[in-house]
């Protein structure tokens, strides 16, 4: 039987909440508190204000984020699951260098469709002390990101950009000399806003939150149209960014991407191949019932990637 993937081990969210310290991190969490039907500490997540706080606590006690806030309806992440893609990403870059994950701001991560959370930049910077650009195509998203980045002093580690371009992802947002160890990507993963509201009432179902006395919200973690899902949903919105990917091939040593339906990999495995990418990654990963896995692809081979590594050392 194959083995369940379960959190990174340098993940920081191992086992159960420490709500007590959450909450002398961040006070106001207390009044969102509940006991769970296990006698556990918990919050009511069917309650987006609620997840709100619960993430502003856990970034503050965790993460020494001290002011963290995100624009009514916008996506409200679920940050173990997005540290495990930063740390699945680290290991990617370390198998260059012989295990040795690099860290420190010359490793340069372009993070494309920051969103108003600025999620990843916040944890990688955290845990790597890694140097990123966001790029969004939403100027509120980015507002609310630059305003996050510039409470917390992070200006000189965190630069964002707007992608001006509707239809593009990657097309006119690098600059010619601009070089990126990594790129992260959180794709719209539905097709629809009707196909993102059955999902949601399924996760309710599931976690048998559905109560026909309340009126649940249609997304706990909120989200904004260009979040959540494009026309032609996952597939297709990975499928154009692995050909994009093309035109910056030696400007990047390692793309990626969360991919959430395994039905979507031979469609993609097949882009990589069109696109005729020297090397490629699938990696499994998972936090409770929730399973994703990461697609990572380079135009360099072994050789080319090992030299770029090698010469951050040198800089180093």
């Amino acid at each position: 039987m194959t083995e369940k993937p379960t959190l990174h081990p340098r993940n920081r969210h191992q086992g159960r909440y420490d709500f007590a310290a959450l909450i002398k991190a961040h006070p106001d969490l207390a009044r969102f508190t509940l006991t769970n039907p296990h006698g556990k500490p918990s919050i009511d997540f069917a309650n987006p204000e609620a997840v709100r706080v619960f993430n502003r606590a856990l970034l503050k006690a965790q993460y020494g984020i001290q002011h963290w806030d995100i624009p009514p309806q916008y996506l409200c992440p679920p940050i173990p699951g997005r540290a495990d893609y930063l740390h699945v990403a680290a290991d990617l870059l370390g198998e260059d260098a012989d295990g040795d994950i690099p860290r420190g701001p010359q490793v340069r991560v372009l993070d494309i469709g920051v969103g108003a959370n600025c999620i990843y930049p916040l944890l990688g910077h955290s845990d790597y002390r890694w140097r990123f650009v966001g790029s969004d195509i939403d100027p509120v998203a980015l507002a609310s990101a630059k305003a996050i980045v510039q409470a917390n002093g992070l200006g000189k580690a965190i630069s964002l950009r707007q992608q001006g371009t509707a239809s593009a992802i990657l097309g006119g947002l690098l600059q010619p000399d601009e070089r990126f160890d990594l790129t992260l990507c959180n794709p719209p993963f539905h097709s629809s806003r009707e196909e993102a509201t059955r999902g949601s009432a399924r996760k309710w179902k599931n976690l048998g939150k559905q109560d026909p006395k309340r009126t649940l919200p249609v997304l706990n973690f909120g989200g904004q149209n260009n979040e959540l899902w494009c026309t032609g949903g996952e597939i297709r919105f990975v499928t154009q960014l692995i050909g994009e990917s093309a035109g910056c091939a030696q400007q990047v040593l390692w793309f990626t991407t969360l991919v959430s339906k395994a039905s979507n990999l031979p469609g993609i495995e097949a882009a990589l191949k069109n696109a005729g990418v020297a090397a490629q990654r699938v990696v499994e990963m998972g936090q409770g019932q929730k399973r994703s896995r990461m697609v990572a692809w380079s135009f360099h081979g072994l050789p080319a990637r090992q030299a770029w590594q090698a010469a951050h050392k040198t800089r180093a």
